[in-house]
């Protein structure tokens, strides 16, 4: 530790959030799961050296924590104190630019590593008793993500022209039309702590993707709202060994019965945090729209602000 740092951390308060996160964290558990993104790792003839693989997630997750653009990231890693401790980039050195940050998340998506950080973040948080491992139930529930592309059709000479994001859709809801995504969320009953993540283009049924969360569930219970209702859902949750809290969805001719109402009235009260969840992702981490474009890169940002939003529940639950 050289000088600069000591008296950086003379001026940072001991309660600053990224002091706080960097001692409630194993990092080098973090740092297994990074290794050997780039050739150079493993083969000296690999290229120049590359960034530290754990202090450039460092700043991702920073760059996701306060939705930065890659150029605004680059230019708080320079100049910002907090950021400079956290990721271990000191005064007057070089830091990485905008696109060596891009070229690093872009390596961390191809190589899956969204969700397999996610899944450890979330087993140390389980650890310290934080987060339950088993709750009572879980809660699932989806919400529209916007694209990144602005949506447009043009016909020349008999070519149709799409967006420039490929994956993204239309969708109508109520009386409005979303062109984007649907990003699924699976949190626990007691805390509200994120579970399991998924992303899908917008036209696509919530009905129809059960089956691929299913895995996901930790609770005991499922509950959902009546999106997910269907004969082949409830059939599902129960070979799974998982009770049902699936909300009944009425049909044309066939109105609920005064019990499934009183179901549902009971399944929407405790699904409270999931919905408080989504607020928090859109209003604090800026998850109403994407920043990037295609399917897996908006499942991937929807993992880190997740591990965003899991980690600021932890900071606000310990005293460290």
């Amino acid at each position: 530790m050289n000088f600069f740092s000591l008296g950086v951390q003379d001026r940072i308060k001991q309660d600053h959030y990224l002091i706080k996160l960097d001692k409630l964290i194993d990092w080098t558990e973090i740092e297994k799961a990074l290794k050997g993104i780039h050739l150079n790792e493993v083969n000296p003839k690999g290229g120049p050296k590359a960034y530290r693989n754990l202090s450039m997630f460092k700043a991702m997750l920073l760059g996701q924590w306060h939705s930065l653009s890659d150029p605004a990231l680059e230019e708080s890693l320079t100049v910002r104190l907090d950021f400079m401790v956290f990721t271990g980039f000191e005064l007057g050195e070089k830091v990485p630019d905008e696109t060596t940050l891009c070229r690093f998340r872009n390596k961390l998506i191809e190589r899956g590593l969204h969700e397999k950080l996610f899944q450890e973040v979330n087993r140390q948080l389980e650890g310290y008793g934080i987060k339950v491992k088993k709750s009572e139930g879980s809660l699932l529930d989806a919400t529209i993500i916007t694209s990144a592309a602005r949506p447009k059709q043009t016909v020349e000479l008999d070519n149709v022209s799409q967006s420039k994001d490929p994956d993204a859709t239309w969708l109508k809801k109520g009386k409005k039309c979303y062109f984007g995504y649907r990003g699924y969320a699976i949190a626990d009953q007691e805390k509200g702590f994120i579970d399991g993540i998924a992303v899908e283009p917008a036209n696509k049924s919530e009905m129809t993707k059960l089956p691929e969360l299913i895995d996901k569930v930790q609770g005991k219970r499922l509950l959902t709202d009546k999106g997910f209702s269907s004969a082949e859902n409830r059939k599902l949750v129960k070979e799974a060994g998982i009770k049902s809290g699936l909300s009944y969805k009425a049909s044309r001719g066939s109105p609920l019965r005064y019990s499934q109402r009183l179901f549902n009235k009971i399944v929407a009260k405790r699904r409270f945090r999931i919905e408080q969840g989504f607020g928090t992702l859109k209003r604090k981490f800026q998850m109403s729209r994407a920043t990037y474009m295609g399917r897996i890169k908006v499942e991937a940002q929807l993992y880190w602000k997740a591990i965003c939003f899991n980690l600021t529940k932890a900071l606000n639950m310990v005293s460290i």
